[in-house]
């Protein structure tokens, strides 16, 4: 099975709700991230794609490392997604659904079994953001 390296955001906000994105032309929706450019680390990755995907000016000190996670691919049948996934909050600062971003919700763990969500979402980073309380 092909591999497809990312990195991901695990961003929960003080109402405990996780952020997650829908790109245009799918239906899952996914933490925010996405592929390295060539000589990017995973961290430099994952603060151009929240700049550009959702408008956030973020720096390495705002990135607490979760570790490497791996599941199937949700957009790319037949691939697995290898996520490099980072905790990072954003406060006050609003995020706003821009460039290949269709959609953006704020989520309860009551969403996880109406939504559609990525797998990698479902089997290891919502569980992070959630310990006690993720089906």
């Amino acid at each position: 099975m092909p591999d497809i390296h990312v990195s991901a955001a695990v961003i929960v906000d003080d109402e405990g709700r996780v952020l997650v994105v829908r790109k245009h032309g799918t239906t899952r929706f996914m933490q925010p991230g996405g592929k390295p450019e060539p000589g990017e680390s995973a961290a430099q990755t994952l603060i151009r794609e929240l700049h550009e995907e959702l408008g956030l000016q973020l720096d390495e000190a705002d990135l607490q490392p979760l570790g490497t996670f791996i599941s199937e691919a949700a957009n790319e049948p037949g691939h697995r997604v290898i996520a490099d996934a980072f905790a990072t909050t954003i406060g006050a600062r609003s995020a706003t659904a821009q460039a290949e971003l269709a959609e953006l919700r704020w989520i309860t763990p009551s969403d996880v079994a109406t939504l559609p969500l990525a797998p990698l979402s479902i089997e290891h980073l919502l569980p992070i953001a959630w310990p006690a309380r993720t089906p």
